[in-house]
């Protein structure tokens, strides 16, 4: 039985499987090479990896193709499919990577899964309802000296606000959203670049660098990710620490969508009990 989940909460699959159609190969090579410098290693070869709320697919393809066996589960059952459809269409019938619907919010889902060398979950648990159960949910999944991997959103003073926007974004029409991503986009980005003299069409042209991911998609997915929840990095320290956890490396993500808001941080914990 999966956990229940709160009744507004945004159609991230939906937005994946839009993104996917487009998907190439230096893309995915950016993905590889991103995953790679957040864990801080030069291949996955060998390694178990487990991709909490794998959404468009994109890190799991790239565990798969670095040689890792990949575990993927998602809540949002049009992510589920566009995760399969990556797998089908890239290693189809591949027994060393398993697709499947799941609450991380499920403790017995979850422990029914095993451990891993690997648990990722970037920018995924601040999105479940119940961020904190979420973040020991996953952290129970890791092996012994194994890595925990995720990225969750910074706390700000405009934490509230973010919220309350994106609250109303996942509950809008498509034309208040479009509407929406405009007004984003016209006065938050184009106005920002202005000020600061940089290139805003190249800063487009060139965000694929960044985890291989594409600005529009992630701009929809910024302003409708609800549910939304924030941490700040003593918090999450603590949190770790109790679950037997010490940090291996920490980072602002260099794009933070958010801007006036709450970008992500990466986090990187290792097992040490």
């Amino acid at each position: 039985m999966l956990a229940i989940q709160p009744e507004v909460r945004f159609g991230f699959g939906e937005n994946w499987l839009d993104f996917v159609r487009d998907l190439g190969d230096e893309q995915i090579k950016e993905a590889e090479h991103s995953l790679l410098k957040f864990l801080r290693c030069d291949t996955l070869r060998g390694q178990t990896f487990l991709d909490v709320g794998s959404g468009s697919g994109l890190f799991s393809l790239a565990a798969r193709r670095l040689g890792a066996r990949v575990h993927s589960f998602d809540y949002d059952p049009s992510s589920v499919r566009c995760t399969q459809e990556l797998r089908e269409y890239h290693f189809a019938e591949d027994p060393n990577w398993k697709v499947e619907r799941g609450s991380i919010l499920d403790r017995d889902y979850v422990r029914r899964l095993g451990q891993f060398d690997i648990v990722y979950a970037w920018g995924v648990l601040h999105h479940s309802g119940a961020m904190r159960d979420a973040i020991a949910n996953a952290a129970s999944a890791v092996a012994p000296t194994g890595l925990f991997a995720s990225a969750l959103y910074s706390r700000t003073r405009l934490c509230r606000l973010w919220r309350a926007e994106k609250r109303w974004y996942a509950s809008a029409s498509a034309e208040g959203q479009r509407r929406a991503r405009a007004i984003y986009i016209g006065l938050l980005f184009r106005l920002r670049f202005l000020v600061r003299g940089r290139d805003f069409a190249a800063y487009v042209a060139n965000y694929n660098k960044s985890r291989g991911m594409d600005f529009s998609h992630d701009v929809h997915d910024w302003l409708g990710g609800y549910p939304y929840e924030s941490i700040s990095s003593d918090e999450l320290d603590a949190l770790m620490r109790r679950l037997g956890f010490a940090c291996v490396h920490r980072a602002d993500t260099p794009v933070a969508l958010g801007l006036v808001g709450s970008g992500c941080a990466e986090y990187l914990y290792r097992r040490s009990d």
